[in-house]
């Protein structure tokens, strides 16, 4: 079982029930690991509420029926934490999404007919879940679970098998073939791989690719180490990092769908990042469509360029003098 003590400034006590939560929850099946830092945290103190466990798993429960402004209330007085009551919706969309779908939570709202945002919606934990939480730490622990995880598909199992049927083949400059998960944003990350290197990047390789579902799908350490490039951890690793041995030419490209275009912001950070690489550096902003360029034209850095990839043959060069001359 892996170690999930979160790095916060609760009480050691607190810590300590939302790790065993989340012991709890990985035990049967829920992808713990693919919430950040916080949305584990969130989750873990959700299921406490409807739970309606403080301190001991034997007192867990499957009468509450707990609405989402009141799991809100538990967790601020039980969880050292001060969550606003705006974020009600929060609850049932990201916190308890995962275990409702799972069915190891239920909604028990008495209207049942009511839409699935309605606020008096209530949520309470399966008869058979609570059967096994509250053995949770005992010597019964380990064999229950065994029993309770028996002809029931996993939901971290259903979910992988899934995404490994929605998959975006692509291939990398010399070859490579790799796989991107669904999503507007990795169809445009295929077409700047397949479209836009081949044309405007010609001898380029592909130093890094994130995924949607996997920040680091493909990454050149050695490649990115030996032009002095920043820490790879970073959050501020643009989508795709491609290199041009010829030219000494670092394209760094930002995919955007719904945000992250080459800002004036962008370039100033990338650039401080990048004050000891020994290339010089391309900043790229591509879009799926010339709708979509327009939404973000005037988030754009100067000293840039665009690439639209349903105008694939095509550079818009965010510049001036440089470029400047007849038309022959």
């Amino acid at each position: 079982m892996k170690n999930h003590l979160l790095k916060n400034k609760k009480s050691v006590g607190v810590q300590q029930l939302i790790k065993e939560a989340l012991e709890i929850l990985e035990a049967v099946g829920i992808p713990v690991d693919e919430k950040s830092e916080r949305g584990k945290e969130k989750m873990a103190m959700a299921f406490l509420a409807v739970a309606n466990v403080t301190k001991d798993w034997k007192a867990a429960s499957d009468k509450t029926h707990l609405q989402t402004r009141q799991i809100i209330t538990f967790i601020n007085q039980h969880f050292e934490e001060n969550i606003s009551y705006g974020s009600y919706d929060d609850i049932r969309r990201k916190d308890l999404k995962l275990l409702v779908i799972a069915d190891l939570i239920v909604n028990s709202g008495e209207n049942l007919s009511a839409a699935t945002n309605d606020p008096t919606r209530g949520y309470a934990l399966h008869p058979d879940f609570k059967n096994l939480v509250v053995l949770y730490g005992t010597n019964k622990w380990t064999s229950t679970l065994q029993k309770f995880n028996e002809g029931r598909p996993s939901l971290a199992e259903q979910l992988a098998r899934k995404r490994n049927l929605e998959r975006i083949p692509v291939t990398l400059p010399g070859g490579k073939p790799l796989e991107f998960s669904l999503g507007e944003h990795n169809v445009l990350q295929k077409a700047i791989v397949e479209e836009f290197l081949p044309r405007f990047g010609s001898d380029c390789s592909v130093l890094y690719i994130g995924d949607t579902t996997n920040k680091m799908l493909h990454i050149e350490e050695a490649e990115l180490k030996r032009l002095n490039f920043f820490k790879l951890s970073h959050d501020e690793l643009p989508d795709i990092i491609a290199y041009s041995e010829q030219n000494n030419w670092l394209y760094l490209i930002e995919a955007v769908h719904s945000s992250g275009p080459m800002s004036e912001i962008r370039v100033h950070e990338l650039k401080k990042l990048l004050k000891d690489c020994k290339a010089e550096l391309i900043f790229v902003t591509a879009f799926l469509t010339r709708a979509d360029f327009r939404k973000w034209v005037m988030n754009i850095a100067w000293e840039t360029e665009v690439w639209i990839a349903d105008n694939p043959d095509h550079l818009i060069h965010f510049n001036g003098h440089k470029f400047l001359g007849s038309h022959k």
